[in-house]
C-alpha cells in the first residue's frame, strides 16, 4: 500500500510561531506524515541527533540561532536529509546565502501552504517511492 512507505517518511517544522507548528502539522498530518514539531533550532539540532528526519522545513528569522546559523549547524552534523527554507522574507541575498548554506529550497510562507504538496513530493519522493 501507498500510504506505509509515505509514513516512514520524517518531516520537522521548525518555527518559533506556533500557530505556523500548528497550521503545518494539520497539512503534514492530513497528508500523512507524522509531523515533529520544533519551536527553535536549538530544538531541531536535539531532534536530529537522535531520530532519522527526511525534510526539515526551517523558519529564518528565529530568535536564539537564526535559520542560517541552524543549517550551518546541520551542514557540521553532515545531516543526510532535505531543508527547505520558509520564510516571510523576500531577500535575494538570504536566499543565495541560504542555498549556499545547504538549504535545497527557499520558499514564501505566503505561498507555502500552495507549495506544500509539490515539496512533500519533489523532497520525499524516495520515501514514497519506497526505495
Amino acid at each position: 500500500m501507498g500510504d506505509s512507505a509515505s509514513e516512514r517518511a520524517t518531516v520537522a517544522v521548525v518555527d518559533d510561531d506556533p500557530r505556523i507548528r500548528a497550521l503545518l502539522e494539520d497539512e503534514l498530518t492530513d497528508e500523512g506524515f507524522e509531523p515533529y514539531l520544533c519551536a527553535s533550532g536549538a530544538e531541531l539540532l536535539q531532534l536530529v541527533d537522535r531520530q532519522p528526519i527526511d525534510l526539515i522545513l526551517l523558519d529564518l528569522m528565529m530568535p536564539e540561532m537564526d535559520g542560517l546559523q541552524c543549517l550551518q549547524q546541520l551542514k557540521t552534523r553532515r545531516f543526510p536529509g532535505s531543508v527547505v527554507v520558509v520564510t516571510a522574507l523576500s531577500d535575494d541575498a538570504k536566499r543565495r546565502e541560504a542555498i549556499e548554506s545547504g538549504a535545497k529550497d527557499y520558499v514564501l510562507k505566503p505561498d507555502l501552504f500552495e507549495s506544500l504538496p509539490g515539496l512533500i513530493n519533489q523532497y520525499l519522493r524516495v520515501k514514497q517511492d519506497g526505495v
